[in-house]
């Protein structure tokens, strides 16, 4: 009697490690790494991908914020692979550095990862990278894209409603640039093409180039010291600007334009402080980029211009289609092409990256 309850529970004990194997082999475990929790386009990319995921059969998933630290990140990179990672979806905290990402690999192995928003390489210099692996892929915005729409949409707003912006008289408009990080390739875009492009508007219509406010600032932008793209950095800038740059000084800054809809909520909290872009109120225009609630809000109610649509839905949709594609035994070069949709194009020359589209909102 001993001896067959011990074969029986030796069996059951076989049995059950059996199950336990097979569980473990169904389910796909995602790891998703965030530069940082407080951005707020991302909190709106987060809450769409986690939505898309958890629809996603036996797949199981986590998020990881760096405070804005590489280090951090890559330290947390590691420890998900020694948990186990089947797939990393990894949003880097260092912009454009193909070093950076090249790490990500080498620690990832034969592991898929998934690239998204933020560059991973300056212009084309990613272009061989991504081809030379197969298990990488981007999905984000072509770079220059929200610069150009920016820009175009800040020339043509002006040339309508020149007189009214001019505040002065003087025939030129006076513009603030708020940039939310030095060496991100989609700050630098935005911040060169935000005017560029509106300069091009305004001198085909008959009209002078944007005048950067303050003659002294050679780079003709104010940078978010802490890289965060922050309404904290673009309310303390703009508050110390109005200072000396106002209406009684004859000197007032007459267009704002900011790489992010953050600090542009910064930039028109200062502004309605000293009653600008109130009800009733002189209307200082000011432009950002990424169609948040908030801005959509500020856009409604008068007191922001416009902004560049970031598709936070359609990022989380690319990233979860790839996801899917990929354990359905697609490659991760070969998955952001298995995406059928209107919002998505694939880059000419990579066919493993994958752009949401960017769009102008000036209001619904």
């Amino acid at each position: 009697m001993k001896k067959l309850f011990a074969v029986l529970l030796a069996l059951a004990m076989v049995l059950g490690m059996a199950a336990c194997a097979g569980g473990g082999d169904d389910v796909t475990n995602v790891s998703v790494f965030w530069y940082d929790e407080s951005d707020v386009y991302l909190g709106s990319v987060r809450a769409a991908l986690n939505a898309e995921l958890d629809k996603l059969e036996n797949v199981e998933y986590d998020n990881q914020f760096a405070a804005n630290n590489q280090t951090t990140q890559l330290d947390q990179i590691t420890t998900a692979i020694a948990n186990g990672a089947d797939i990393l979806v990894v949003n880097v905290v260092t912009s454009g550095a193909v070093d950076i990402a090249q790490q990500v690999l080498d620690k990832a192995g034969d592991i898929p990862v998934i690239f998204f928003n933020r560059a991973i390489g300056a212009d084309d210099s990613e272009v061989s990278f991504l081809k030379d692996n197969e298990n990488v892929c981007f999905i984000g915005t072509d770079a220059p894209e929200a610069g150009h729409i920016q820009g175009k949409m800040i020339g043509e707003y002006l040339v309508a409603n020149f007189d009214t912006v001019d505040l002065n008289g003087d025939g030129k408009i006076s513009y603030a640039m708020m940039k939310g990080q030095e060496g991100n390739v989609e700050a630098e875009y935005r911040t060169q093409y935000g005017v560029e492009d509106a300069n091009a508007v305004l001198t085909e219509a008959g009209k002078s180039e944007l005048v950067y406010f303050d003659a002294s600032n050679t780079d003709k932008y104010q940078v978010d010291p802490d890289g965060a793209w922050s309404s904290k950095a673009g309310k303390e800038y703009m508050d110390t600007n109005l200072v000396s740059y106002n209406e009684a000084n004859d000197n007032m800054i007459e267009l704002v334009i900011c790489n992010n809809d953050g600090m542009a909520e910064g930039v028109v909290a200062a502004l309605q402080e000293k009653g600008y872009n109130k009800e009733g109120g002189h209307h200082i225009p000011v432009f950002g980029v990424d169609a948040t609630d908030n801005a959509k809000a500020l856009i409604a109610a008068g007191a922001m211009t416009g902004t560049v649509k970031q598709d936070a839905e359609g990022m989380a949709s690319a990233i979860a289609g790839t996801v899917n594609a990929i354990i359905g035994g697609s490659s991760c070069t070969a998955a952001p092409a298995t995406l059928k949709d209107d919002r998505f194009t694939i880059d000419s020359t990579n066919s493993n990256k994958l752009y949401v589209a960017y769009a102008a909102y000036t209001g619904e």
